[in-house]
């Protein structure tokens, strides 16, 4: 087996995969909590826990966290996401002990303290306004509140300034006392160590984690056919076009992914070749399938000049419709197949990657897929397999927009975006 695992008594999951031929260890720590499990009013609030991890604890100052694992050349991070939290190190095998040390540090003896939280927001509000600066970035989160209208999904996982603005030290410890329970922790370790080595470390810590068996609630989001356009003094307007997507353990999804490097996943795919290379009608312009618990998202991103929008918008669709009518060719398949594997493969000389995938795929799946099985998955679409599902994501009427650009009105999106569905 390519991996194991072990359940801790009190329901934290500590996975493990030994990859003997580097120096190196990466650990995470999952903990299953997002900006989904988030209210209107705490809205933002996984993510300042997040900042908050970095503040200090018990033991450690923020500098001294900061400064041990950089003494060996190790690495400290963490990331939230609308679904998950994660909390990760690496260094070298010889200094895992330390790494271990400083993570379970920051999770089980954070400085949750008044001063802290209050200095900490105005860092936060900082990184808002930050997005507000990047509508390359700004644009997918307006696309998912315009498709996912009304549901936590479709919030910002940084928050916004009105709910980052309101928080105490208080929401945030009641937040985190509520939703860091043993059940949503998974650990996962990839590296030059043994599964041994680390149930013998982690066990004692995170085993003696205690607090209620909390099951997340999930409700499943309606998909809202909008167009949302903003007015903002760009030089460029940026726009995404998109439909609902499949969700994580959909079994169609490889062939939905087959589907997305055709269409718009690298430099040979048909977006950017057709309305790049051909026309040069945009620098930049790709698709992405993003997949969650119960839910996905299909989008197509294109950053271009005002005057090129409806030319772009028109054979976006074109493109699309013709995936959908005409199916792909086989050369394309089996490039598509190839390119699949080959990032799949490269990306697994990686430490981080290989413990990404542990805690990722135990957070959504309760297993981890080999590298053998996701290929195997790969080699079984068909050009059958990518009509049926082609026909499945690219239904007309759900198509919706969302675009950030220096106009005054975008009513003229609306229209052409109406026609183009036919």
């Amino acid at each position: 087996m390519f991996y194991q695992k072990e359940v801790l008594p009190n329901g934290v999951r500590i996975l493990t995969q030994q990859v003997s031929h580097v120096r190196s260890v990466a650990m995470g720590i999952w903990v299953d909590v997002g900006s989904r499990d988030e209210s209107d009013e705490t809205a933002g609030i996984s993510h300042y826990i997040e900042h908050m991890m970095f503040k200090g604890t018990k033991h450690r100052t923020p500098k001294q966290i900061a400064e041990e694992l950089d003494a060996v050349g190790g690495q400290l991070n963490a990331f939230t996401t609308k679904e998950y939290t994660c909390y990760y190190a690496k260094v070298l095998d010889e200094h895992f002990n330390l790494a271990v040390d400083v993570l379970t540090d920051m999770l089980f003896h954070s400085n949750i303290s008044e001063l802290d939280v209050e200095r900490e927001k105005n860092v936060i509000l900082e990184e808002i306004k930050m997005y507000e600066d990047a509508p390359d970035e700004l644009v997918h989160d307006m696309f998912a509140k315009t498709i996912w209208a009304g549901h936590p999904l479709g919030r910002p996982i940084i928050g916004t300034t009105e709910t980052v603005s309101s928080f105490s030290y208080q929401d945030l410890r009641l937040f985190m006392k509520e939703n860091y329970a043993p059940n949503r922790i998974v650990v996962s370790v990839s590296g030059n160590i043994t599964h041994q080595q680390v149930i013998n470390k982690l066990a004692p810590l995170f085993g003696n984690m205690s607090g209620n068996q909390v099951r997340r609630q999930l409700e499943k989001p309606t998909h809202s056919i909008e167009v949302n356009c903003r007015s903002k003094e760009t030089e460029q307007v940026h726009m995404v076009i998109g439909a609902p997507g499949l969700r994580l353990d959909d079994d169609s999804l490889y062939i939905a992914q087959v589907i997305n490097t055709v269409l718009g996943g690298g430099l040979s795919s048909r977006l950017f070749q057709e309305i790049r290379e051909q026309r040069g009608l945009v620098y930049s312009v790709y698709s992405y399938h993003s997949s969650y618990h119960d839910t996905g998202i299909f989008g197509v991103y294109a950053g271009l000049s005002k005057q090129n929008v409806n030319n772009a918008m028109e054979l976006i669709f074109k493109e699309i419709k013709d995936i959908k009518q005409n199916g792909i060719s086989q050369k394309e398949l089996q490039r598509a197949k190839d390119q699949l594997k080959g990032n799949l493969l490269l990306s697994l000389e990686s430490v981080n990657t290989h413990m990404s995938r542990l805690g990722k795929s135990e957070l959504y799946l309760g297993k981890v897929y080999s590298p053998e099985e996701i290929v195997e998955k790969l080699n079984r679409v068909t050009l059958e397999d990518t009509v049926r599902v082609a026909e499945e994501l690219f239904q007309p009427d759900k198509f919706s927009m969302a675009a950030i650009g220096p106009w005054q009105d975008c009513g003229d999106l609306k229209k052409v975006l109406e026609t183009l569905k036919d």
